[in-house]
């Protein structure tokens, strides 16, 4: 899917069991795009166009975001290496078996890097775009009840039509809060469509019950699994231009993040952390210049 047929679908395809929503566009070498914690597809809209000259661009809804479908009550929390091989499930179910550049934001940095780990034939380049940094994590204990508790307080939100009442409100604050630009940028009616679901909550509090259990088990996969020698890996960090403590210790651990990675650094300003939004331009020319 790299010629004039992957200029731009979209679908529904059942990977491990769930159906996704899944998106592809332009052509060329494939990227594979994915956002962080309560990200949705739209999120990367002002990116795409500046990829798709240049590659298959793929984008897509882990389960309960955006369009997707919510897991199975069975399935456990997420992990690193489920979310690796989530995308390599996407990319199978699209028939795009070459290696191809990851890019993940936020939380989904640690996923795309599990992804070059734990299929290092299958990675052309891993980009982390102000990815999430846990100096020395510890996982937490009872994992599996605080995916109940997770699941419970979601059901309980829902029940109440909170997610209904609030969700695109606070998706809205939080957007607001993370660009320099102090507005979401992302259609209204998609946020409507997808943040007034309990599937989109439930999603964000699972993910986010078992941040430090993802951060630890990454911490133990740089010890067992090396990212592929040559692999090309570029971190970006967001900075808003403020030169407080605050900043300057984001764009420290970022640097660090490269460093541990063999990487390159790079900083975009101004920009804060969603900074698709504030600097679409420059999140792309970081992962066109990966590869």
């Amino acid at each position: 899917m790299t010629g004039p047929e992957a200029r731009g679908s979209a679908m529904f395809l059942r990977v491990d069991g769930t159906p996704l929503h899944v998106r592809t566009e332009g052509g060329g070498p494939v990227c594979l795009l994915t956002g962080g914690l309560g990200s949705s597809w739209f999120d990367w809209d002002l990116v795409v166009p500046f990829l798709t000259p240049y590659r298959t661009v793929v984008r897509f809804d882990r389960p309960g975001y955006g369009l997707s479908a919510s897991e199975p009550a069975s399935r456990p929390a997420p992990t690193a290496a489920g979310e690796a091989a989530r995308i390599r499930g996407v990319l199978d179910a699209l028939g795009l078996r070459e290696p191809c550049t990851v890019a993940g934001h936020s939380l989904a940095g640690f996923h795309v890097e599990a992804f070059a780990r734990l299929h290092p034939g299958r990675t052309a380049g891993l980009v982390l775009l102000d990815g999430s940094v846990e100096p020395d994590p510890r996982p937490l204990p009872a994992p599996g009840l605080r995916d109940l508790a997770a699941r419970a307080v979601a059901g309980a939100a829902t029940a109440v039509a909170a997610p209904y009442l609030l969700g695109p409100t606070v998706r809205g604050l939080v957007a607001r809060a993370t660009t320099v630009r102090h507005e979401d940028l992302a259609p209204a009616p998609l946020v409507r469509h997808c943040y007034r679901t309990g599937r989109a909550l439930r999603a964000l509090l699972r993910e986010n019950a078992c941040y430090l259990d993802m951060a630890a088990e990454l911490d133990e996969l740089r010890g067992i699994a090396p990212l592929p020698p040559g692999l090309p890996v570029t971190v970006l960090a967001a900075d808003d231009g403020c030169r407080g403590s605050r900043t300057r210790a984001r764009l420290a651990e970022q640097r660090g993040l490269a460093a541990l990675l063999g990487g390159d650094f790079r900083s975009t300003a101004p920009a804060g952390h969603l900074l698709m939004f504030d600097r679409p331009d420059a999140v792309a020319s970081a992962i066109l210049d990966t590869r």
